[in-house]
């Protein structure tokens, strides 16, 4: 594990993956699509903090997931850093350290969670428009990105929380933004696929390429 320590990685999952089940009620579907080994981007909608604990307890692996350098800096750092996140300065345009370090770590064999939209998500918008991370992360090291959504209102005893895994978005043959967009379209599949249609509804699903148009392509 280049990052954070196993150990106490394993002791953190102990204590919130039971916690996880009795609070939020998690339903788990394709869990089977998160490869056993090797290294492999780990991609989805991005709706609550507690993202990144979710997406964890969908395997027993050791999962790296790029989380906000203010995180880091703060005074509970060191439980991110033991964690083995990735710091990624928001603040900044460009950040090819964290892109770097996530390249290492897949080449090591090991996940990598990234959030593609970089932010949550408070708008009407079905998904808002996708950094380049995660593309050219899988381009650079040939590893596949795994899709997934997450459903639900993160409310204590009082909803169940759903994350639909989708089947591996292979890198081969396509540049990033071939993949950012296969990737987009996938994450949109399953999102819709668990909203009630009134919930859809109410969503406005914005292309791909219109976002394109008008946000500037950053890892």
């Amino acid at each position: 594990m280049r990052y954070g320590n196993t150990v106490l990685y394993r002791a953190f999952r102990l204590i919130y993956k039971p916690l996880f089940h009795i609070v939020y009620r998690p339903v788990i579907i394709g869990r089977e699509n998160i490869p056993a080994v090797g290294g492999a981007v780990i991609a989805g909608n991005h709706i609550h903090a507690l993202d990144p604990l979710f997406v964890d307890i969908c395997t027993g692996r050791v999962i790296h997931t790029l989380a906000k350098k203010d995180l880091h800096d703060g005074p509970f750092g060191f439980v991110f850093r033991a964690a083995g996140t990735i710091p990624v300065d928001l603040h900044s345009a460009h950040n090819p350290d964290a892109l770097n370090a996530a390249v290492d770590t897949l080449k090591d064999g090991e996940l990598v969670n990234v959030s593609p939209e970089a932010k949550r998500n408070y708008t009407n918008e079905l998904l808002l428009p996708f950094k380049y991370g995660a593309a050219v992360m899988s381009v650079r090291t040939g590893s596949p990105i795994v899709p997934y959504a997450i459903y639900g209102g993160y409310k204590p005893f009082r909803s169940t929380m759903k994350i639909l895994i989708g089947k591996p978005v292979l890198p081969s043959g396509k540049n990033a933004e071939e993949l950012n967009r296969e990737l987009y379209n996938s994450i949109a599949r399953l999102l819709e696929s668990m909203m009630p249609y009134s919930e859809r509804e109410k969503k406005n699903l914005t292309s791909f390429d219109d976002w394109s148009k008008n946000n500037e392509k950053t890892p």
